[in-house]
């Protein structure tokens, strides 16, 4: 039998409440057990409800987003966070609470399917793998054979038409894998979107340097090649970065 994730939607607009539910009913594995238009609301229906999820809009008024995730994080029972919003600066905000995922506005039913793979694998692993998910190495398929690849080794992922290529310490890896589900993949790891076709480790990232408009470029250590960080991910870049 198929288990059932419950999950709570949280926003002051109506129409975006309506549009996230009508999507999330596609899912058999998820029911909506309820709503909240403000995010008083909000913690009082997750108090109440006890759900699995909450989908929660970051910009309300009077308690935001952030502020009611300041609450729920304090529940006996904390439920995991997925925070939704039109402006991905606040995507590093977001992960400070150990959010599973983070949904730009409007939605889109392919991120959307991905955040509920990644709700299912952290809700339903079991224990004993859930202590040793950390030892795990990223296995690709490319040209017929399967490569374990040690996460620590990408320096950084980029989507190149229908390919995606890993760049590593060692080589590079082309495989048709989507770069959104590499990029679920490595969750436990330090991994960071700068671009919707780039996604760089952290850990090897050496400076930052202004560009033009607003958008910077990354430079990585043993990487020659200068990554372009849009501006909307720059501010985010730089709080998860910074001390």
């Amino acid at each position: 039998m198929e288990q059932v994730i419950k999950v709570l939607v949280v926003d002051d607009e109506r129409y975006s409440r309506d549009e996230l539910k009508y999507l999330l009913g596609k899912f058999s594995s998820v029911e909506v057990v309820g709503e909240a238009g403000s995010g008083e609301e909000g913690v009082m229906k997750a108090i109440q409800l006890q759900p699995d999820v909450v989908f929660l809009d970051v910009e309300m008024p009077k308690l935001n987003g952030m502020e009611v995730a300041k609450s729920l994080v304090k529940l006996k029972r904390v439920p995991l966070l997925v925070f939704a919003t039109a402006y991905p600066q606040f995507a590093a905000e977001a992960f400070r609470y150990e959010a599973i995922d983070y949904l730009v506005k409007p939605y889109d039913i392919e991120q959307l399917q991905e955040t509920i793979k990644r709700i299912e694998r952290t809700l339903y692993i079991p224990n004993n793998i859930e202590q040793t998910k950390h030892a795990g190495k990223l296995a690709i398929e490319s040209k017929g054979e399967i490569h374990y690849i040690e996460p620590k080794d990408i320096l950084y992922m980029y989507r190149d038409e229908k390919v995606s290529r890993i760049m590593t310490k060692r080589r590079e890896y082309e495989v048709k894998t989507p770069l959104k589900e590499l990029e679920s993949r490595l969750i436990p790891y330090s991994f960071f979107r700068i671009h919707k076709s780039y996604v760089v480790n952290l850990q090897g990232v050496s400076r930052l340097s202004p560009w033009f408009n607003g958008a910077y470029q990354l430079e990585m250590e043993g990487v020659t090649e200068k990554l372009y960080v849009s501006r909307n991910y720059v501010k985010a870049l730089r709080a998860i970065l910074e001390l």
